[in-house]
């Protein structure tokens, strides 16, 4: 690991001497320093470059010891980056002068002449506050990206939620691989596109494929192409989702649904980042980012031989885990009325809110579709709301009720209600529930998005 670059002071005086003797007192600190000699030059310095700290002289006009150019100075410097501390020098018959300069944004101030270890200790300590402004600052910054910028907004305010908005900040801006692990329906897309978003590709393109949802013969030409000829119905060339994300983020939905036969293949291609086309025997190279999700258990699937150990380990890099919407009730409230708003503006209905049943119904479900089911039934709700508000009966969620009028229902709600109570029975793990239901898993992925579950 190379050493942490050492923080840069600029020095703003008209002095040579007084230059000359901070540049030797703060080196021998292991601090860098740049020094100019006007207001005009400091601004350009800041303009161009970043410093941890201004050190500067209030007084540059010779036989002038109004401060104005200072002052001056000091305005323009907080208008280009109001987290830079400034730190005044000040002759002793001018203190008036510098409590001023504070009043108006200036960190703290040194008398000349000064003393060595105060004016150090200053130094030292403004670096440390200014450099945790600034962190908190892109912090900030970062979670209202999540929270709304660049794509669907991610409504988070439950306690259970912070984890893993402090993650995304966190690993987002890096090109780790994530394994986004949870519940089906807990909106593990969702915070792949965060992740895309606050990272140094946001600007390129940002695939996603559910491996869950591709027939096993299909497998390796969506994700690595194939060229003309490769087999019967490949009429031309195509690109794969590998090349097609190149430079930016390729997202692995239901990753734990890759065929045995074509891990082999990932595993390289997610080493190398090299791969062939099917049909070709020519290798491509793709740099992308990858974010895989899953449901399953992948340390059970690589214990009972179904995943390899490797690929496990080049994809989490860093897990991130997603809890279902059960254990984060605070966000229900904020999530209807989010939902509410899109579905109100998508049916151009006149309905503004809910009754407190509905509410009070909407806190007390189980969820087991978790925050993808919780969409569909407000979806529902407004088409099938008489009045203003949406209220109880509209969302359907008392399962007794729905048992009982068996009978009355369509096919497709008795086949959305079975699907709904297996993935219950089988805490949301959508492998398991697909093996019940004695369906194939891309049969079972088709029905889940079918019916919005």
């Amino acid at each position: 690991m190379s050493p942490a670059t050492p923080p840069r002071i600029l020095i703003a005086d008209d002095q040579p001497d007084i230059i000359e003797a901070l540049r030797l007192l703060l080196k021998g600190e292991g601090y860098q320093t740049e020094a100019v000699k006007s207001p005009a030059a400091a601004v350009k310095a800041v303009e161009s470059r970043d410093f941890a700290l201004l050190l500067m002289d209030l007084n540059y006009a010779r036989d002038t010891t109004s401060g104005k150019e200072g002052l001056d100075l000091l305005a323009k410097i907080q208008g280009l980056d109001a987290t830079l501390p400034v730190v005044v020098m000040t002759a002793w018959a001018s203190v008036d002068l510098a409590v001023e300069a504070m009043r108006r944004g200036a960190r703290d101030f040194v008398t000349k002449p000064w003393d060595n270890p105060r004016l150090l200790a200053i130094v030292r300590n403004q670096i440390e506050l200014g450099s945790a402004v600034r962190s908190y600052r892109r912090l900030e910054e970062e979670n209202q990206l999540l929270r709304g910028k660049g794509g669907p907004p991610l409504i988070a305010q439950s306690a259970a939620m912070r984890p893993v908005l402090d993650v995304i900040a966190r690993v987002g801006p890096s090109d780790a691989n994530v394994l986004i692990t949870g519940e089906n329906g807990t909106g593990k897309g969702l915070v792949a596109q965060k992740l895309h978003a606050v990272s140094a590709r946001a600007a390129k393109p940002f695939i996603s494929v559910n491996i869950g949802g591709l027939p096993e013969g299909v497998f390796e030409s969506e994700l690595f192409g194939h060229v003309r000829g490769a087999f019967t119905d490949a009429k031309s060339d195509r690109a794969g989702r590998f090349e097609l994300a190149d430079g930016g983020t390729l997202f692995l939905d239901e990753i734990g649904n890759i065929p045995s036969s074509q891990q082999a293949k990932m595993l390289r291609t997610v080493e190398t980042g090299e791969f062939e086309r099917v049909g070709s025997s020519r290798s491509t190279r793709a740099n992308v980012r990858l974010i895989s999700a899953t449901n399953a258990d992948l340390t059970a699937d690589v214990a009972a031989g179904k995943f390899r150990q490797d690929l496990l380990f080049r994809l989490n890099t860093i897990q991130l885990h997603l809890p279902p919407l059960r254990e984060r009730r605070e966000d229900i409230d904020l999530l209807a009325q989010h939902f509410l708003k899109q579905h109100v503006g998508r049916y151009r209905k006149g309905v503004t809110g809910f009754d407190e049943a509905a509410l009070q119904a909407m806190r007390a479900h189980g969820w087991p579709g978790n925050v993808r089911e919780l969409d569909h039934a407000i979806e529902r709700a407004v088409l099938m709301a008489q009045g203003k508000v949406i209220r109880a009966g509209d969302l359907a969620l008392q399962a007794g009720q729905s048992a009982a009028r068996l009978e009355d229902m369509s096919l497709e709600e008795v086949e959305a209600l079975l699907i709904k109570k297996t993935l219950s029975r089988c805490d949301g793990n959508a492998r398991r529930a697909a093996e019940e239901l004695g369906l194939s898993r891309s049969a079972f992925y088709r029905r889940l998005e079918k019916h919005g579950l």
